[in-house]
């Protein structure tokens, strides 16, 4: 599941966009919809790479059971997007980079995976070292 994550996360630094790819499954491991940061690319604010996968998944009656994957711990607009919805599990590639609002999806009975691993951790550590003012722009930390 990671690896198409990594896929869409290596799909949006080519873009020249931030290198965060996501992807929604259902509870039976299908693959309902992929995406990655696309904000810089589209210069919409709000197409983070968990919204663009939620998007990509299209309507459903219910999220109960799904899994979010992420490359990177989500920032607190996608983690109120994976509460919002009911998302129930959410996978998280790396939350050295970046500690998002995991801890608080826990809090709320989602449960979290944090994999550490350190293509997803390198991947972001170079990105932030090469575009520090494009990360801060990002996170909403300038």
């Amino acid at each position: 599941m990671l690896a198409t994550a990594v896929a869409e996360a290596r799909a949006g630094l080519a873009e020249g966009g931030i290198p965060v790819g996501a992807a929604l499954y259902g509870a039976d491991g299908t693959l309902l919809g992929r995406g990655h940061n696309r904000r810089v690319q589209d210069g919409d604010p709000t197409l983070h790479a968990e919204t663009a996968a939620f998007r990509a998944a299209g309507r459903r009656h219910s999220y109960r059971g799904t899994t979010m994957v992420t490359t990177l711990s989500p920032c607190w607009y996608c983690s109120g997007l994976v509460r919002q919805f009911g998302i129930s599990r959410v996978v998280i590639g790396e939350a050295r980079t970046f500690h998002g609002g995991h801890d608080w999806l826990a809090r709320h009975g989602v449960r979290i995976v944090l994999l550490d691993d350190t293509e997803c951790a390198s991947m972001m550590r170079d990105f932030i070292r090469a575009s520090p003012e494009l990360w801060r722009e990002d996170i909403g930390d300038e």
